[in-house]
Protein backbone atom coordinates (compact mmCIF):
# COMPACT_ATOMS: atom_id res chain seq x y z
CA UNK A 1 0.00 0.00 0.00
CA UNK A 2 1.06 3.46 -1.00
CA UNK A 3 2.38 5.49 2.43
CA UNK A 4 0.60 8.76 3.07
CA UNK A 5 4.15 10.34 1.93
CA UNK A 6 3.82 8.73 -1.35
CA UNK A 7 0.76 10.34 -1.62
CA UNK A 8 1.82 13.28 -1.05
CA UNK A 9 4.96 13.28 -3.23
CA UNK A 10 2.53 12.19 -6.06
CA UNK A 11 0.20 15.33 -5.25
CA UNK A 12 3.24 17.63 -5.24
CA UNK A 13 4.01 15.98 -8.85
CA UNK A 14 1.03 16.83 -10.06
CA UNK A 15 0.74 20.27 -8.95
CA UNK A 16 3.98 20.94 -10.84
CA UNK A 17 3.03 19.31 -14.06
CA UNK A 18 -0.24 20.98 -14.06
CA UNK A 19 0.87 24.21 -14.27
CA UNK A 20 3.41 23.70 -16.61
CA UNK A 21 0.60 22.08 -19.02
CA UNK A 22 0.01 25.32 -20.84
CA UNK A 23 -1.08 23.30 -24.42
CA UNK A 24 -3.27 20.25 -25.37
CA UNK A 25 -0.75 17.32 -25.16
CA UNK A 26 -0.09 15.19 -28.53
CA UNK A 27 -1.04 12.19 -27.02
CA UNK A 28 -3.31 11.31 -24.25
CA UNK A 29 -5.78 8.94 -23.05
CA UNK A 30 -9.54 9.64 -21.46
CA UNK A 31 -10.26 8.05 -18.46
CA UNK A 32 -14.12 7.38 -18.41
CA UNK A 33 -15.39 8.02 -14.90
CA UNK A 34 -17.28 4.88 -14.62
CA UNK A 35 -13.67 2.98 -15.77
CA UNK A 36 -12.13 0.76 -13.33
CA UNK A 37 -8.75 0.53 -15.22
CA UNK A 38 -6.88 2.06 -18.31
CA UNK A 39 -3.91 0.90 -20.74
CA UNK A 40 -1.28 2.86 -21.67
CA UNK A 41 0.39 1.27 -24.89
CA UNK A 42 4.06 1.57 -24.97
CA UNK A 43 4.66 2.80 -28.75
CA UNK A 44 8.26 0.88 -29.55
CA UNK A 45 9.45 -1.61 -31.16
CA UNK A 46 12.06 -2.49 -28.50
CA UNK A 47 12.67 -5.88 -26.85
CA UNK A 48 12.83 -6.64 -23.97
CA UNK A 49 11.53 -5.09 -20.62
CA UNK A 50 10.34 -1.11 -20.29
CA UNK A 51 10.28 0.58 -17.39
CA UNK A 52 7.48 3.03 -16.69
CA UNK A 53 7.39 6.82 -15.13
CA UNK A 54 4.89 8.87 -14.25
CA UNK A 55 6.24 12.51 -14.17
CA UNK A 56 9.42 11.91 -14.05
CA UNK A 57 9.72 8.90 -11.02
CA UNK A 58 9.39 5.39 -11.83
CA UNK A 59 5.92 3.98 -10.88
CA UNK A 60 5.38 1.81 -8.09
CA UNK A 61 3.81 -1.15 -8.84
CA UNK A 62 2.65 -1.63 -5.45
CA UNK A 63 -0.82 -1.38 -5.59
CA UNK A 64 -2.27 0.53 -8.59
CA UNK A 65 -0.46 -0.89 -11.26
CA UNK A 66 0.12 -3.95 -13.61
CA UNK A 67 2.23 -4.28 -16.23
CA UNK A 68 1.55 -6.54 -19.17
CA UNK A 69 4.61 -6.80 -21.86
CA UNK A 70 5.52 -3.58 -22.68
CA UNK A 71 1.65 -1.82 -21.66
CA UNK A 72 0.90 -0.37 -18.47
CA UNK A 73 -2.28 -0.87 -16.70
CA UNK A 74 -3.80 2.08 -14.52
CA UNK A 75 -6.06 0.57 -12.00
CA UNK A 76 -8.51 2.63 -9.88
CA UNK A 77 -7.87 6.10 -11.92
CA UNK A 78 -7.85 8.93 -9.79
CA UNK A 79 -6.24 12.16 -9.51
CA UNK A 80 -2.75 11.30 -8.18
CA UNK A 81 -2.83 9.21 -10.92
CA UNK A 82 -3.09 11.26 -13.42
CA UNK A 83 -0.10 12.82 -15.62
CA UNK A 84 2.44 12.33 -18.05
CA UNK A 85 3.22 8.54 -18.60
CA UNK A 86 6.54 7.29 -20.62
CA UNK A 87 7.69 4.38 -21.16
CA UNK A 88 12.05 3.89 -21.06
CA UNK A 89 14.61 1.42 -22.18
CA UNK A 90 17.43 2.31 -20.32
CA UNK A 91 17.88 5.84 -20.50
CA UNK A 92 16.11 6.22 -23.86
CA UNK A 93 12.46 7.55 -23.79
CA UNK A 94 10.42 5.24 -26.43
CA UNK A 95 7.02 7.22 -26.24
CA UNK A 96 4.89 8.90 -23.69
CA UNK A 97 1.09 9.77 -23.50
CA UNK A 98 -0.76 11.72 -20.61
CA UNK A 99 -3.74 9.97 -18.92
CA UNK A 100 -6.28 12.48 -18.56
CA UNK A 101 -9.99 11.90 -16.70
CA UNK A 102 -13.10 12.95 -17.65
CA UNK A 103 -14.57 15.78 -15.37
CA UNK A 104 -17.40 15.39 -12.92
CA UNK A 105 -18.71 18.70 -14.03
CA UNK A 106 -22.46 18.44 -15.27
CA UNK A 107 -22.11 21.79 -16.93
CA UNK A 108 -24.42 22.35 -20.11
CA UNK A 109 -22.76 23.38 -23.11
CA UNK A 110 -24.94 26.47 -23.97
CA UNK A 111 -23.88 28.19 -20.68
CA UNK A 112 -20.37 27.07 -21.94
CA UNK A 113 -20.39 28.04 -25.34
CA UNK A 114 -21.84 30.88 -27.64
CA UNK A 115 -21.65 31.01 -31.29
CA UNK A 116 -22.15 33.56 -33.64
CA UNK A 117 -22.58 34.16 -37.64
CA UNK A 118 -22.29 37.34 -39.48
CA UNK A 119 -23.95 35.86 -42.57
CA UNK A 120 -24.43 32.24 -44.35
CA UNK A 121 -20.57 32.75 -45.11
CA UNK A 122 -18.45 30.04 -44.26
CA UNK A 123 -17.13 31.72 -41.24
CA UNK A 124 -18.61 31.78 -37.86
CA UNK A 125 -17.13 32.53 -33.97
CA UNK A 126 -17.80 30.77 -30.75
CA UNK A 127 -16.81 32.09 -27.80
CA UNK A 128 -16.11 29.81 -24.87
CA UNK A 129 -17.52 31.38 -21.27
CA UNK A 130 -15.82 29.65 -18.75
CA UNK A 131 -12.63 31.53 -17.42
CA UNK A 132 -11.99 28.45 -14.65
CA UNK A 133 -10.11 26.07 -17.59
CA UNK A 134 -6.89 26.96 -18.51
CA UNK A 135 -7.18 24.82 -22.27
CA UNK A 136 -9.50 24.82 -25.04
CA UNK A 137 -10.05 24.16 -28.34
CA UNK A 138 -12.89 23.50 -30.63
CA UNK A 139 -13.35 21.43 -33.46
CA UNK A 140 -16.28 20.91 -35.88
CA UNK A 141 -17.92 17.58 -37.71
CA UNK A 142 -18.82 13.77 -36.42
CA UNK A 143 -14.59 13.57 -36.05
CA UNK A 144 -13.91 15.94 -33.30
CA UNK A 145 -17.09 14.77 -31.29
CA UNK A 146 -16.20 10.98 -31.41
CA UNK A 147 -12.23 12.41 -30.34
CA UNK A 148 -10.95 11.33 -32.96
CA UNK A 149 -7.42 11.90 -34.24
CA UNK A 150 -8.46 13.16 -37.89
CA UNK A 151 -10.20 15.85 -36.10
CA UNK A 152 -8.83 19.37 -37.04
CA UNK A 153 -8.84 21.40 -33.67
CA UNK A 154 -8.63 25.16 -33.73
CA UNK A 155 -7.03 26.85 -30.86
CA UNK A 156 -8.54 30.18 -29.22
CA UNK A 157 -7.69 33.84 -30.73
CA UNK A 158 -6.58 35.05 -27.43
CA UNK A 159 -8.26 35.68 -24.31
CA UNK A 160 -9.07 39.37 -23.90
CA UNK A 161 -9.48 40.89 -20.51
CA UNK A 162 -12.80 39.74 -18.70
CA UNK A 163 -13.98 38.05 -21.87
CA UNK A 164 -13.88 34.34 -23.14
CA UNK A 165 -11.97 32.64 -25.04
CA UNK A 166 -11.96 33.62 -28.91
CA UNK A 167 -12.77 31.01 -32.13
CA UNK A 168 -12.83 31.45 -35.42
CA UNK A 169 -14.14 28.23 -37.03
CA UNK A 170 -15.63 27.20 -40.44
CA UNK A 171 -17.97 25.22 -42.15
CA UNK A 172 -18.69 23.24 -45.16
CA UNK A 173 -22.77 23.96 -45.70
CA UNK A 174 -24.32 25.27 -49.13
CA UNK A 175 -25.43 28.82 -49.05
CA UNK A 176 -27.96 28.39 -51.37
CA UNK A 177 -29.91 25.46 -50.15
CA UNK A 178 -31.97 24.61 -47.51
CA UNK A 179 -30.37 23.92 -44.48
CA UNK A 180 -30.86 20.67 -43.16
CA UNK A 181 -27.72 19.63 -41.61
CA UNK A 182 -27.30 20.82 -38.17
CA UNK A 183 -23.37 22.06 -37.03
CA UNK A 184 -21.41 20.21 -34.89
CA UNK A 185 -19.11 22.33 -32.49
CA UNK A 186 -17.07 20.02 -29.87
CA UNK A 187 -15.32 21.55 -27.32
CA UNK A 188 -12.31 20.34 -25.04
CA UNK A 189 -10.77 21.75 -22.11
CA UNK A 190 -8.36 21.19 -19.77
CA UNK A 191 -8.19 21.79 -15.88
CA UNK A 192 -5.50 20.19 -13.97
CA UNK A 193 -5.87 16.82 -15.84
CA UNK A 194 -9.57 16.63 -15.79
CA UNK A 195 -11.05 16.98 -19.28
CA UNK A 196 -14.05 18.13 -20.29
CA UNK A 197 -15.86 17.36 -23.56
CA UNK A 198 -19.19 18.59 -24.70
CA UNK A 199 -20.74 18.82 -28.01
CA UNK A 200 -22.95 21.72 -29.34
CA UNK A 201 -25.57 21.12 -32.33
CA UNK A 202 -27.44 24.39 -34.06
CA UNK A 203 -28.54 25.11 -37.34
CA UNK A 204 -26.46 28.09 -38.75
CA UNK A 205 -29.59 29.78 -39.18
CA UNK A 206 -30.11 29.70 -35.30
CA UNK A 207 -26.97 31.67 -34.95
CA UNK A 208 -27.07 34.42 -37.71
CA UNK A 209 -27.02 38.37 -36.32
CA UNK A 210 -26.31 40.82 -38.84
CA UNK A 211 -23.82 43.63 -38.53
CA UNK A 212 -25.35 47.09 -38.26
CA UNK A 213 -26.21 48.28 -41.49
CA UNK A 214 -25.24 51.69 -43.22
CA UNK A 215 -27.17 54.63 -43.30
CA UNK A 216 -26.33 55.66 -46.77
CA UNK A 217 -28.43 58.98 -47.08
CA UNK A 218 -31.94 60.42 -46.47
CA UNK A 219 -33.99 62.78 -49.33
CA UNK A 220 -37.29 64.82 -48.58
CA UNK A 221 -39.72 63.40 -50.22
CA UNK A 222 -42.78 65.37 -50.01
CA UNK A 223 -44.01 65.57 -46.51
CA UNK A 224 -41.80 62.61 -45.87
CA UNK A 225 -37.91 61.43 -45.32
CA UNK A 226 -36.90 58.78 -47.47
CA UNK A 227 -34.17 56.66 -46.07
CA UNK A 228 -31.78 54.71 -47.92
CA UNK A 229 -30.08 51.80 -45.94
CA UNK A 230 -27.40 49.15 -47.09
CA UNK A 231 -26.19 45.74 -45.88
CA UNK A 232 -23.54 45.70 -43.63
CA UNK A 233 -19.93 44.68 -45.62
CA UNK A 234 -19.80 41.63 -43.95
CA UNK A 235 -23.53 40.18 -45.11
CA UNK A 236 -24.14 37.45 -47.61
CA UNK A 237 -24.19 38.37 -51.44
CA UNK A 238 -26.16 38.76 -53.59
CA UNK A 239 -28.27 40.78 -51.63
CA UNK A 240 -31.33 40.34 -53.79
CA UNK A 241 -31.05 36.43 -52.46
CA UNK A 242 -30.25 37.10 -49.07
CA UNK A 243 -32.07 39.99 -48.31
CA UNK A 244 -32.38 42.32 -44.75
CA UNK A 245 -35.20 44.16 -43.19
CA UNK A 246 -34.43 47.11 -41.48
CA UNK A 247 -35.93 49.13 -38.60
CA UNK A 248 -35.28 52.58 -38.23
CA UNK A 249 -35.77 54.85 -35.30
CA UNK A 250 -36.08 58.57 -34.83
CA UNK A 251 -37.13 61.18 -32.72
CA UNK A 252 -39.21 64.14 -33.47
CA UNK A 253 -38.09 67.45 -33.39
CA UNK A 254 -41.30 68.96 -32.39
CA UNK A 255 -41.98 67.11 -29.23
CA UNK A 256 -39.27 64.97 -28.55
CA UNK A 257 -40.29 61.57 -28.83
CA UNK A 258 -39.27 58.67 -30.02
CA UNK A 259 -40.70 56.33 -32.79
CA UNK A 260 -39.95 53.40 -35.15
CA UNK A 261 -40.68 52.00 -38.16
CA UNK A 262 -40.52 49.31 -40.64
CA UNK A 263 -40.66 51.47 -43.99
CA UNK A 264 -38.07 53.49 -45.26
CA UNK A 265 -40.42 56.56 -45.40
CA UNK A 266 -40.53 58.50 -42.25
CA UNK A 267 -41.57 61.89 -40.90
CA UNK A 268 -39.61 64.45 -42.13
CA UNK A 269 -39.51 66.72 -39.31
CA UNK A 270 -36.73 64.87 -37.08
CA UNK A 271 -33.60 65.39 -35.22
CA UNK A 272 -31.99 62.33 -35.37
CA UNK A 273 -32.28 58.58 -36.48
CA UNK A 274 -30.94 54.82 -36.22
CA UNK A 275 -31.31 51.87 -37.63
CA UNK A 276 -31.07 47.36 -37.10
CA UNK A 277 -31.58 45.11 -39.41
CA UNK A 278 -32.31 41.38 -39.06
CA UNK A 279 -33.42 38.29 -41.54
CA UNK A 280 -36.66 38.68 -42.19
CA UNK A 281 -37.05 34.65 -43.46
CA UNK A 282 -36.19 33.27 -40.12
CA UNK A 283 -36.66 36.12 -38.12
CA UNK A 284 -33.02 36.19 -36.62
CA UNK A 285 -32.14 38.28 -33.62
CA UNK A 286 -31.44 42.07 -34.46
CA UNK A 287 -28.36 43.65 -35.17
CA UNK A 288 -26.94 46.14 -32.75
CA UNK A 289 -28.35 49.96 -33.77
CA UNK A 290 -26.09 52.01 -35.78
CA UNK A 291 -24.53 55.31 -33.47
CA UNK A 292 -27.24 57.71 -33.48
CA UNK A 293 -27.43 60.52 -36.64
CA UNK A 294 -28.07 63.71 -36.56
CA UNK A 295 -30.68 65.24 -38.76
CA UNK A 296 -30.53 68.82 -38.85
CA UNK A 297 -31.46 69.72 -42.33
CA UNK A 298 -32.95 67.52 -45.09
CA UNK A 299 -32.52 70.13 -47.45
CA UNK A 300 -28.62 72.00 -47.89
CA UNK A 301 -29.86 75.10 -49.47
CA UNK A 302 -26.85 76.56 -49.52
CA UNK A 303 -25.36 74.66 -52.26
CA UNK A 304 -23.65 76.38 -54.80
CA UNK A 305 -24.72 74.75 -57.92
CA UNK A 306 -28.70 74.24 -58.35
CA UNK A 307 -28.33 71.09 -60.29
CA UNK A 308 -26.78 69.19 -57.25
CA UNK A 309 -30.56 69.40 -55.43
CA UNK A 310 -32.62 66.78 -55.71
CA UNK A 311 -36.11 68.24 -57.25
CA UNK A 312 -37.88 68.11 -54.38
CA UNK A 313 -35.53 70.10 -52.05
CA UNK A 314 -35.19 72.15 -55.34
CA UNK A 315 -38.67 73.24 -54.92
CA UNK A 316 -38.54 73.68 -51.05
CA UNK A 317 -35.29 75.69 -51.66
CA UNK A 318 -37.45 77.99 -53.80
CA UNK A 319 -40.17 78.65 -51.73
CA UNK A 320 -37.44 79.34 -48.22
CA UNK A 321 -35.87 81.77 -50.88
CA UNK A 322 -39.16 83.72 -51.63
CA UNK A 323 -40.02 83.79 -47.66
CA UNK A 324 -36.54 85.27 -47.32
CA UNK A 325 -36.74 87.95 -49.79
CA UNK A 326 -40.63 89.10 -48.67
CA UNK A 327 -39.48 89.32 -45.56
CA UNK A 328 -36.85 91.31 -46.41
CA UNK A 329 -38.70 93.43 -48.62
CA UNK A 330 -41.23 94.21 -46.05
CA UNK A 331 -38.34 95.30 -43.16
CA UNK A 332 -36.65 97.86 -45.96
CA UNK A 333 -40.66 99.35 -46.72
CA UNK A 334 -40.70 99.62 -43.04
CA UNK A 335 -37.30 101.65 -42.63
CA UNK A 336 -38.32 104.04 -45.30
CA UNK A 337 -41.40 104.67 -43.83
Amino acid sequence: MMTLLSWITVFLLISVTAAELNHFPENFVLAKRDENSVTLTCHATTTGPVTWKLNGEVVDFEDHYKQEGHNLIVKEVDAPLLGEYSCWKGEAKLSSTYLLQETEEEEDIDSLLTCRAKSYDCNFSCTWNEKRYALVRLGTGPECSKGQTTCHWVSSSGQPKNEGFQFDLSHNLSLFTEESTMVEVTAEAIDNFFLLRRTKLFYLRDIVVPDSPQIVSSQVVGEKLNVTIEPPSSWSTPHSFFSLEHEIEYVLRDNGQTESSMSSLIPKKISKLRVRSRDPLVLSPWSQWTPWKNVRNSCQCKKKQRSELASQCLEHCKRKMEKIRTKAAKQSQHFLK
